[in-house]
């Protein structure tokens, strides 16, 4: 028997994130940096949420640990939603998939994977570690 899978929104890219898109159909995962006082951000814009600096492009290893998360049961498919802190310093909004939502914890290592929205543009999701 398959298992049902929820249909993904398909993102909409603008001149901002497109890099970023890119980078989630080659299956990277991609983090702005800023260019003056280097820390990195989520989600990717052009100026420095901190200093306002310019900012660069860069490659997260796309690991991180769950710092938050909601099991949404009553969805015609059962999701789960979480905030996850890569180990680059950012956390971001993002689902957790391939898992038993019983067994999701606080602090739980997680690893980028990308699956395809309505459109076919891959969405980084996070699935647990080991």
């Amino acid at each position: 028997m398959m298992t049902k899978q929820r249909k993904i929104a398909a993102p909409v890219a603008n001149v901002e994130t497109q890099a970023y898109w890119d980078a989630a159909n080659a299956g990277r995962l991609a983090l702005k940096k800023c260019m003056s006082c280097g820390e990195p951000h989520f989600y990717p814009r052009a100026l420095c949420p901190f200093c306002f600096g310019e900012t660069e492009w860069v490659e997260s290893k796309g690991e991180g640990v769950v710092y938050s998360f909601s099991v949404m049961r009553r969805a015609e498919v059962p999701y789960a939603v979480a905030f996850v802190t890569l180990d680059e310093g950012p956390t971001m909004m993002s689902n957790i998939v391939d898992c038993d939502f019983d067994a999701l914890r606080i602090g739980q290592r997680v690893r980028a994977v990308f699956q395809a929205a309505e459109n076919g543009q891959k969405v980084p999701m996070f699935t647990p570690i080991g």
